[in-house]
């Protein structure tokens, strides 16, 4: 790879890493000439908490990597912290329009960009100027489509009383689990179980309770990352089938441990909320493939 505007990794440098996060869900976000070969690895490292090893601040649920073609338009692309690929990320996809909007310097206190993912072109509407640490942003997550078969699935897994249970597809697939209240669920042991069902495409699980017309709860198992703060895509699909059931009306709060967005139920499935930024770090890539710190 020859170096360009975003950088690149694994040949020639350092490459500058920025922390964001969504609701708590965070991300490490680089801007690379194209999306290094070694990605799921340089995942796996740089996303792992202290804890674990891991060479970057407090870690993060993803990396992602953006890419943008000259004259062309911005890729987004997602590793998981496990090093697995995600197709596409509500909160990921904010972070990333916040990380643009600083990388641009787009003026007039907005930016409003159309982006490709593997799961299709997300627009993403950001309200700030580039040197906010804090935003709010809008994605619009496409069309709901029929999520995963989960025909035998054993519920019980869940240890707790299941009223409804449905899937759906945003670009990636959900199992949406309707209870009393999210937090009676041992998530660590009712996540892992039930998503060994999907193997290997693996499922985000998301225990979901119903307050009033306008409030769900949400806590969600991700596919890739595990336990999550909260999780956008998530949240779409929570208020897709709670408006499915009669339950809530068009415009949904979704409250999550990390706080609430705000999913409004149409074609596309609007997702709001608020992005910050946090420390940049400047890592080489060589160094962290080989086991020392960045």
């Amino acid at each position: 790879m020859s170096r360009g505007s975003g950088g690149q990794v694994g040949e020639t440098g350092p490459v500058e890493l920025t922390y964001h996060h969504g609701l708590g869900n965070d991300f490490l976000v680089a801007f690379v000439d194209e999306v290094p070969a070694a990605g799921a690895e340089l995942a796996r490292r740089l996303c792992a908490r202290p804890a674990a090893g891991g060479t970057v601040g407090a870690g993060a649920d993803g990396l992602v990597v953006g890419t943008h073609a000259p004259g062309g338009r911005w890729t987004f692309t997602l590793f998981n912290s496990d090093g697995s690929r995600a197709e596409v990320s509500g909160n990921g996809l904010r972070c990333f329009g916040h990380a643009i909007l600083r990388r641009t310097g787009a003026s007039g206190g907005a930016l409003d960009v159309e982006v490709d993912t593997a799961a299709g072109p997300r627009r993403i509407r950001v309200e700030g100027s580039p040197d906010d640490t804090e935003v709010r942003a809008a994605v619009e997550m496409g069309s709901a489509g029929p999520g995963p078969a989960f025909d035998g699935i054993n519920l019980a897994l869940a240890r707790v009383p299941i009223y409804h249970a449905a899937s759906t597809d945003l670009g990636n697939p959900h199992l949406v689990l309707v209870v009393d209240n999210p937090d009676d669920v041992d998530l660590a042991v009712a996540g892992p179980a039930l998503e060994a069902f999907f193997a290997p495409i693996g499922c985000n699980i998301h225990f979901v309770a119903v307050d009033d017309r306008s409030t769900v709860q949400l806590r969600p198992w991700e596919r890739g990352a595990g336990i999550t703060k909260a999780c956008g895509s998530g949240a779409c699909a929570s208020a897709l089938l709670a408006h499915a059931l009669g339950l809530v009306d068009d415009e949904v709060e979704v409250v999550m441990l990390g706080g609430s967005a705000t999913v409004v139920v149409g074609d596309p499935v609007v997702l709001t909320g608020p992005s910050v930024r946090g420390d940049d770090y400047v890592v080489d890539p060589d160094e962290v493939l080989a086991g020392r710190p960045g």
